[in-house]
């Protein structure tokens, strides 16, 4: 079946719940639909608000500004962590499992009645959270440390976050029985839709984890239980805290293949190698969570060795090879679409002006670069003790979340919004532009906190001077730069963010309706884009354009690798 078959142009239904895709020939199941809509449009709410809270935690930590007083810092920078880490992110990602399973494999959604119970357990949840944030009684931050102590109702929005979030991955598992059920696919599933079962297994552990550690406090909060141990919940607090970061991984990873399918016609270089890819995530990626215990005595030192030395490196592998395959699909499938001219004609002739392309390939990119190389430095337990606790942290996990994931979902808006709401983009000149300006500010934002950080500057802090402290800590010249940089490149990330939000509201509100008629896509699809639907392989092509980029990455990694070696020995005064 192609994408553009004609056979379905014009089609708007199909039997009982389901219309056919004019564009991609996927069959579209009515419930499925609906609720991909509502998860998205909530996700892209939490978004504005969190971004609006993270500009405003840029603007307090840049020096020359320094705009909020210090209960509101810590007061939004709750908020921030909470909306764009937590309820942005999870609700793009239920839309995206609901998209990868009856979509992809052309089924009806299992339960939809109960699907949307947990969507509005999602929304009661977050909403309650925001709630006790801004009565100003819950400034405890992102990873709420005992001994500070929220309201109740800030730990309950949580938890009925997480058991709304969980009834939506049961109810993607049920789809993939269903559909394996009633034969809807042929072969395996696709590799979009592994990618989501990834994501939707290392979930089942994320949201047990926080289960295990919240309700508790919860119970703490209401006085019935008299204290919590701050090491036990931290170590286990990072268990939802890290794994909830590689739901994103493995979400946004799946995204890149689809993105590439849907666009250039792009299939995996190989199903087998990006499937072990994905495994090692299953297996491995957890464990990552302990880079932030390094520095705490609640580990043993045999199992911070063994984690760092071994058990993240297999992590690690799985990335490096999603690394070279992503990429290397996209060139084999612009080497047969005839830019076969040199090692980087794919690269040139690539839909660049495509905000989905742009925005996924930007995500790649930054992804591997700044996320991907920040992470294994800060994963390696000489190293952490560098970094532990400076801004240089928040520096890599924006790297892996914002220049990554949510670059990533952006990108994957442009193709929800034509093929799921069935309108057309408006304002297209502001939405080729929109992922390069947010990309560039995301990337800035990850670069000069890690700069600031590798000089000493501390996180979760509201005044990077301590100016009223009785023992004075004078900070590097070039650290106060580094956080004025930062500051600017929140701006820009905003402005990206802000094109964004208006883009997606006004293409929900006014865009051109694609469900009558026969009208053009204001960015296309490729002729292939079905795709993406589909299990298989491309055959054995050369890519000397991704083993270049890749050879690149690798130095790129050593150097930065090494130069860091270089702090500690300087930190321990060897030479």
């Amino acid at each position: 079946m192609t994408a553009i078959d004609a056979s379905y142009a014009g089609s708007t239904a199909a039997a009982g719940n389901f219309r056919t895709c004019r564009y991609t020939g996927l069959k579209v199941d009515s419930a499925a639909q609906s609720l991909i809509k509502a998860n998205a449009v909530a996700a892209v709410v939490f978004l504005a608000i969190g971004g609006l809270m993270g500009l405003l935690v840029a603007l307090t930590r840049w020096p020359a500004v320094h705009l909020l007083p210090s209960d509101w810092f810590y007061l939004i920078l709750t908020g921030h962590g909470a909306n764009v880490l937590l309820f942005w992110i999870i609700f793009f990602e239920i839309a995206v499992l609901y998209f990868a399973s009856a979509i992809l494999l052309g089924s009806r959604l299992a339960t939809p009645k109960i699907a949307w119970a947990g969507f509005w357990l999602m929304i009661v949840g977050a909403i309650m959270t925001n709630v006790a944030v801004f009565q100003g009684d819950s400034s405890v931050m992102f990873t709420s440390y005992p001994p500070m102590q929220a309201a109740p109702h800030f730990y309950l929005g949580l938890i009925i976050f997480a058991v709304g979030a969980l009834v939506g991955v049961g109810v993607f598992f049920g789809t993939l029985v269903i559909a394996h059920g009633e034969r809807t696919y042929e072969g395996s599933v696709p590799l979009v839709t592994f990618g989501a079962l990834t994501a939707a297994i290392i979930a089942v552990f994320t949201l047990a984890s926080g289960a295990i550690i919240l309700v508790p406090t919860f119970l703490w909060s209401l006085g019935l239980i008299s204290e919590m141990d701050p090491l036990l919940y931290k170590v286990i607090w990072w268990g939802m805290g890290h794994s909830s970061q590689q739901i994103n991984v493995a979400a946004h990873v799946s995204i890149w293949y689809a993105i590439g399918a849907l666009t250039i016609g792009a299939k995996p270089l190989s199903e087998k190698v990006s499937r072990t890819a994905f495994l090692l995530y299953i297996l491995f990626l957890q464990l990552a969570s302990a880079h932030h215990l390094l520095a705490d005595p609640g580990m043993s030192a045999s199992w911070k060795i063994v984690n760092t030395s071994y058990l993240m490196y297999l992590a690690v592998l799985g990335s490096m090879i999603h690394g070279l395959t992503v990429p290397g699909a996209l060139e084999a499938a612009q080497r047969r679409n005839g830019y076969t001219k040199g090692a980087f004609e794919w690269l040139r002739k690539a839909p660049w002006g495509n905000p989905a392309f742009a925005g996924m390939f930007l995500s790649l990119v930054m992804f591997g670069f700044i996320g991907g190389i920040s992470g294994v430095v800060l994963g390696t337990e000489q190293l952490n003790l560098l970094m532990h606790n400076t801004i240089y942290v928040p520096g890599h996990f924006h790297g892996t979340v914002v220049t990554g994931t949510t670059l990533a979902f952006m990108a994957m808006t442009y193709y929800v919004l034509p093929l799921i709401f069935q309108r057309d983009i408006i304002w297209p000149k502001l939405a080729r532009w929109q992922p390069y300006l947010f990309g560039l500010g995301a990337a800035g934002i990850s670069l000069f906190m890690m700069g600031a950080g590798t000089l000493g500057v501390p996180r979760r802090h509201w005044d990077m001077s301590f100016t009223d402290a009785i023992l004075q800590f004078e900070l590097p010249s070039g650290g106060f730069l580094m956080m004025g940089l930062n500051g600017l490149s929140a701006v820009i990330a905003s402005i990206g963010g802000v094109l964004f939000v208006l883009i997606t509201v006004g293409t929900v509100l006014w865009g051109k309706r694609l469900d009558k008629g026969e009208a053009p896509l204001t960015f296309p699809l490729h002729k292939q884009a079905s795709r993406v639907a589909e299990y298989g392989s491309h055959a054995t092509i050369k890519l000397p354009g991704t083993i270049i980029l890749v050879g690149i990455f690798f130095v790129s990694f050593v150097l930065y690798y090494f130069v860091n070696w270089k702090y500690l020995s300087e930190l321990w005064l060897m030479r």
